[in-house]
């Protein structure tokens, strides 16, 4: 499974990397635009959580397509997959709200629109099955449980042969009071 799995994570994370090089290259005035439904809104948040964080729509579509070149590279080359492919997932839903709003569009580009964001919505489901695919191994959740579990078991397991041997010892020590000499 893990060619199949290697080559599904290097598939899935081609469109990021290759879209984050192409808008660190050149952002283009139509994407700033696009890219503006959104960054208005978190630009002033961002500004009272640290005035020096850029706000305007070039600069925090740069950063975000910077941080789509890093988490692509590291979930096709098998790095840290998990969280690469949570920040690639929670970078897209707000590209795919800002780049394909059909709701809003009229009819000849609603069609183009609405395919866009069924295609993101398929990267999403990727990416969001990629962050939790533990690789055959099992997660934390189990292995916490099962250690518990066994813990618990060897605890009552001591105390049972601890119970054992000291009814060994009294017996052994009413035997020997019994004994002359």
């Amino acid at each position: 499974m893990k060619p199949v799995r290697t080559a599904a994570r290097a598939m899935l994370a081609s469109v990021f990397v290759v879209s984050g090089v192409r808008i660190l290259i050149n952002p283009g005035d139509a994407r700033v635009e696009a890219a503006k439904r959104v960054t208005d809104h978190v630009g002033p948040l961002l500004e009272k959580v640290d005035p020096r964080i850029p706000s305007d729509a070039r600069s925090l579509m740069r950063i975000k397509a910077a941080s789509d070149v890093v988490a692509g590279l590291a979930l096709a080359t098998g790095h840290l997959t998990r969280p690469a492919a949570a920040v690639l997932a929670a970078g897209l839903v707000p590209t795919t709200i800002a780049g394909h709003p059909f709701w809003s569009a009229g009819k000849p580009e609603r069609d183009a629109h609405q395919t866009q964001f069924l295609k993101n919505l398929a990267l999403l489901g990727g990416l969001l099955l990629a962050a939790v695919d533990t690789e055959g191994r099992p997660g934390l959740r189990y292995r916490t449980t099962h250690a518990a579990q066994r813990s618990r078991r060897e605890a009552k397991r001591a105390f049972k042969t601890a119970k054992r041997e000291a009814k060994i010892a009294a017996l052994s020590a009413a035997a020997a009071r019994k004994l002359p000499g």
